[in-house]
């Protein structure tokens, strides 16, 4: 049977919200980000992009770019609201939904009576959202994952886009190799080295080529110019926490060692957090001493994924906790609070170098496991 995916992403959905909340900015260059020397723009709206403001790059230059444009810090507890209400309204509507984003979802409609059945649905759906809650959203509708998202992309904004079976190869062939997700800027300036810039010509491509030129990912890049994406859209359910906790081979007073056991759980839950695309606003860290008195406290906190901030969180509720002066047996930290994340969600005060480091630091994790790269200070951590 073919399938029926939809993909569904909230236009601009930052700025959106900002709007939705002060009206006197609507039409207006927007930038949501970290104002500091070092920030970075997490969103802008589509007046400040056309100035050629991008996400991602440096505060200080899109200002040069766009210098009459408004600078916002980002409201992470106002954009998980918006959010939240979307996904109530697909949860009571769709029959199986995956939200892969805090503003991007995906929808199995196989089985509908056509294909134009789903397409018609969705608008529907899209309309009801935008009804409900003042946001708008694009979607694409297509045979699998990859081709509805690249649907989708190319309708923005306010679009919607129709790719049925017979149609994903004329959609597909004339776009630039840099529309494929997973297509970065290092692999698309690789593949332009070797003369590939269209679709069409990176489909026609020998697989075992692409894999020599870009590795493991050749023929993952090659399925998708081809317009194959088996992956299953997987049913939601939130997850509500997430912990780690270890009991030490020998009961110890070691202050430093303690402190680097919990940098190193911290460092691991942080990696799975962004693996699953969440962010925590609760941390919590549990002490057991020798006699086995288990102690825990708990802060709240502004939503992130970031290593460092909850290290720092850490360290800090462990000092407060850690009043004995007894032998520990077991330490353990605990996320939770947890909502579906967003890269730019992060971006409010990390340097371009930092969030480039975080990037490079969770490939090495991906490729071979979550403890083979860490922080230097926790190589004394005892196991």
């Amino acid at each position: 049977m073919i399938r029926s995916i939809v993909h569904l992403d909230l236009d601009c959905f930052f700025v959106s919200c900002e709007v939705l909340k002060n009206d006197s900015l609507k039409h207006r260059p927007l930038l949501i980000g970290g104002n500091s020397d070092r920030g970075v723009v997490a969103s802008c709206s589509y007046e400040a992009r056309a100035f050629g403001v991008r996400t991602a790059m440096p505060m200080k230059y899109a200002l040069r770019l766009c210098p009459d444009a408004f600078v916002l810090r980002g409201d992470v507890d106002l954009y998980s609201k918006y959010s939240e209400a979307v996904t109530h309204i697909i949860k009571e509507e769709a029959p199986l939904f995956e939200k892969a984003s805090i503003d991007e979802f995906y929808l199995d409609m196989t089985g509908m009576d056509s294909h134009e059945g789903s397409y018609k649905w969705t608008d529907e759906l899209v309309a009801q959202i935008q009804k409900e809650t003042g946001l708008i959203m694009s979607f694409g509708v297509s045979v699998n994952k990859t081709v509805s998202k690249m649907g989708t992309s190319e309708g923005k904004p306010k679009g919607h886009a129709d790719i049925p079976q017979e149609r994903v190869r004329p959609f597909l062939d004339p776009l630039s190799v840099a529309k494929i997700p997973m297509v970065g800027r290092k692999t698309f300036q690789t593949l332009s080295r070797a003369g590939i810039r269209r679709i069409k010509t990176l489909s026609e491509m020998p697989v075992a080529f692409l894999e020599r030129l870009l590795g493991q990912n050749g023929k993952v890049i090659w399925e998708k110019a081809n317009g194959i994406d088996l992956r299953p859209v997987r049913p939601y359910s939130e997850k509500k926490s997430i912990s780690a906790e270890r009991t030490l081979q020998k009961d110890t007073i070691h202050i430093q060692h303690l402190q680097n056991l919990l940098s190193q759980l911290t460092e691991g839950l942080a990696f799975e957090l962004r693996q699953s695309r969440k962010l925590t606003s609760i941390v919590t860290v549990k002490l057991r001493y020798s006699n086995f008195d288990t102690y825990s406290k708990q802060k709240r906190i502004a939503y992130t994924a970031n290593d460092q901030k909850l290290i720092k969180i850490v360290h800090e509720l462990f000092d407060q906790l850690y009043e004995r002066r007894m032998l520990i047996r077991l330490v353990g930290v605990k996320f939770s609070g947890l909502v579906s994340g967003h890269p730019q969600l992060d971006l409010f005060d990390e340097a371009p170098e930092m969030i480039a480091l975080y990037q490079a630091m969770d490939k090495v994790k991906e490729r071979f496991g979550k403890h083979s790269i860490g922080r230097a200070s926790n190589i004394s951590t005892i196991r």
